[in-house]
């Protein structure tokens, strides 16, 4: 049998610690350079919810004992309710024809079915409550990558085209190439930080609802960074031409 070394199991898992370090780093990187700008407050928003993730992801992970206490409780006042009906059934008084056999067999099936209904829907209780908070935090996540996404969407690398003319209405950012570059690498890397929030419910929560919600958002930070990277080698491009 493979034995694997537990060192090696933990560097198979997102950290949550090292992802809200790098975000802060990146939050620094982009105020020294583009401070009093809108993507600034985008970083510290981001901070501010990777610090939430952290905790909502774990807690997630963890036993909810007030749920599960709630539906033993229930389980148990249903079973002594069940039990104590029966001590008033008198067998003696059962037909023993075939026509009422047959209704008292249904109406037992009947009955296991709406009692096995019953357990299916207490006992996944916790985990709809989970997938619930992950989806709402997943949300939140979606959010955030259009909103870097609406950051990035003026910047528009024809500017620096020699035939480009602009128009009253036109952005007015007064970036060089290289401001440009930088601004578009830091979305990029923003969108791809927000993915690794996401993956984090995925990594600390087994539900199938919430994992397909965690690739959408990754699906969506991808798509929306590819778009970012055309831009740069676009710039990076009529740099080479220029030089």
């Amino acid at each position: 049998m493979l034995k694997v070394d537990k060192s090696e199991i933990k560097n198979r898992k997102l950290d949550a610690d090292s992802i809200i370090r790098t975000i802060e780093k990146l939050r620094a990187r982009v105020e020294d350079r583009f401070s009093g700008r809108g993507i600034v407050d985008i970083c510290i928003s981001l901070v501010e919810t990777s610090r939430h993730v952290k905790i909502e992801s774990l807690q997630l992970n963890k036993p909810h004992w007030g749920l599960r206490l709630l539906v033993g409780m229930i389980l148990l006042l249903g079973t002594l309710c069940f039990i104590y009906v029966g001590t008033f059934i008198n067998f003696t008084n059962f037909s023993t024809e075939a026509s009422s056999f047959v209704q008292l067999v249904e109406q037992c099936v009947n009955s296991v079915m709406l009692i096995g209904l019953g357990l299916v829907f207490l006992i996944s209780m916790e985990t709809r409550f989970k997938r619930r908070r992950a989806l709402k935090d997943l949300h939140e996540l979606r959010s955030i990558v259009h909103v870097i996404d609406m950051h990035q969407l003026t910047k528009d690398p024809s500017v620096f085209l020699t035939d480009h003319v602009t128009t009253t209405n036109s952005p007015k950012d007064n970036f060089t190439r290289f401001e440009m570059v930088r601004y578009l690498d830091y979305c990029s890397e923003l969108l791809s930080l927000t993915a690794k929030l996401a993956a984090l419910y995925a990594q600390n929560m087994d539900d199938a609802v919430v994992v397909n919600a965690v690739n959408d958002v990754e699906m969506l930070a991808t798509n929306l960074s590819r778009k970012i990277w055309q831009k740069i080698a676009i710039l990076e491009h009529g740099n080479l031409v220029a030089s």
